[in-house]
């Protein structure tokens, strides 16, 4: 039929009629051999809301990393293959790859800044606590609060609108420290202002809940490692994860070989004397150390993998910082992943050598044990009892740290496993 009209085409005289009897045929022919059609079926990745903790915002982290996840550009070490369900939603950090040309990938450490069932806890006190429900709306209850009703007004971040919360950074908060997180929170737009006009009512609750929840990403973000902070660099949030570069936590080094135990045991040490003095004249103390707190990159360079429990005392504003009165104002803040009846550690009560010892006593007994030979052992196992428990002798445990130092340096080798120092390390007194 369609051959027989194609033919009366060309014997036909009109043009108007010729284009009518072309149409006729070309959808009759089409009609006649078209298949049905196939649809197509993308392999995709399948992201909820709930997991990424979405559903939650604007009570969440934020959001600036979110297109990454949804354009498969972070995807998980467990994704092989797209056909597999998202990783368990329970756990609190997920080993991932992150890519910004879709050739090229580097490992990533994605984690929740609280276990899920901290964060659903904290999630029904909110409501039970401000709106007497099992259910509510986390933002408009945050909203109705009086703190946050203060930001809302507040023109510049003081310490009065911190007051109260659980975080170690904040327990003693200088106004220098906070016009840093304003200046470099990154979860917006750069403005380089102290001031929190470029905020939105939204980008002030989120930036309240997570220095109530756990200050690890903002510390991140105010010392960045790119300026030389041993801080692994922040990638970003989306919903209630947080995504930064991918460390192996200490604990995966106590087996390592004795010269890379001696390496990472003078790394510890550098660090914690860097965050006792350094430029900005900023006294950063720890609250708390276990096996994951220090991470060491595949370079062999040792940072600080879990900032959460991180205090600072800024050393230029001393005079200014809140200490007495702290205690007095608490909310629902306050206790989002702490206990409400917790007691603030006073400022004033912390000691220069607080982290060493707390080291000495944690991390390098069991990084270090049993490593080296005799006498060598021995005296390492000396100095280390001596800064252990030296929390009331500075001087002691200077020299103890001195001492294990002299020890050390010698241990280490200069090899390709320590490439963040090779080969500077055979052409330099300093390894």
């Amino acid at each position: 039929m369609g051959r027989w009209i194609c033919c009366l085409c060309s014997r036909v005289a009109d043009p108007l009629m010729l284009l009518l009897v072309l149409a006729l045929s070309c959808s009759s022919s089409t009609a006649a051999t078209a298949s049905p059609p196939v649809p197509h079926v993308k392999l995709s990745y399948s992201f909820g809301r709930t997991f990424l903790g979405l559903d939650k915002c604007n009570a969440c982290i934020g959001t600036s990393i979110c297109k990454k996840f949804f354009k498969e550009e972070i995807r998980f070490d467990t994704w092989l293959s797209s056909h597999l369900k998202l990783p368990p939603s329970y756990l609190l950090s997920y080993s991932g790859n992150y890519t910004d040309d879709a050739k090229s990938w580097r490992l990533v450490d994605i984690t929740r800044l609280t276990s899920k069932y901290q964060h659903d806890r904290a999630d029904k006190r909110i409501c039970t606590s401000l709106l007497k429900t099992k259910t509510c709306s986390l933002e408009r209850a945050l909203r109705r609060t009086q703190r946050f009703q203060k930001w809302l007004r507040a023109k510049r971040l003081t310490p009065d609108l911190v007051q109260g919360l659980s975080s170690p950074m904040l327990r003693c908060p200088s106004q220098r420290l906070l016009d840093r997180i304003v200046r470099r929170y990154a979860e917006v737009p750069d403005a380089g202002s102290i001031y929190m006009d470029h905020l939105t009512d939204r980008d002030k609750l989120r930036l309240l809940y997570t220095l109530a929840v756990n200050s690890h990403p903002i510390l991140l973000q105010i010392f960045p490692n790119v300026e030389g902070w041993p801080f692994p660099r922040y990638l970003g949030s989306c919903g209630r994860l947080v995504v930064s570069a991918s460390t192996r936590p200490l604990r995966d080094f106590y087996g390592a070989a004795p010269e890379v135990a001696a390496d990472l045991a003078l790394q510890l040490l550098a660090v914690l004397r860097s965050m006792g003095t350094n430029d900005l004249n900023y006294f950063f103390y720890f609250t708390h150390v276990d096996s994951g707190t220090f991470g060491v990159f595949s370079n062999g360079h040792l940072f600080i993998r879990d900032a959460s429990t991180l205090g600072i005392i800024d050393k230029e504003e001393a005079g200014s910082q809140l200490i007495d009165g702290q205690q007095e104002h608490k909310d629902i803040f306050s206790c989002l992943t702490v206990d409400c009846e917790s007691a603030f550690v006073s400022c004033d009560s912390i000691s220069e050598k607080h982290s060493l010892v707390m080291v000495c006593q944690e991390l390098l007994p069991k990084l270090l044990e049993g490593k080296f030979l005799q006498p060598v052992q021995e005296k390492i196992d000396s100095f280390l009892q001596h800064c252990a428990s030296g929390l009331a002798d500075d001087q002691g445990v200077n020299e103890a740290i001195a001492k294990l130092e002299e020890i050390l340096k010698p241990l280490r080798s200069c090899d390709s496993r320590f490439a963040y120092r090779y080969p500077d390390c055979k052409y330099s007194d300093k390894y």
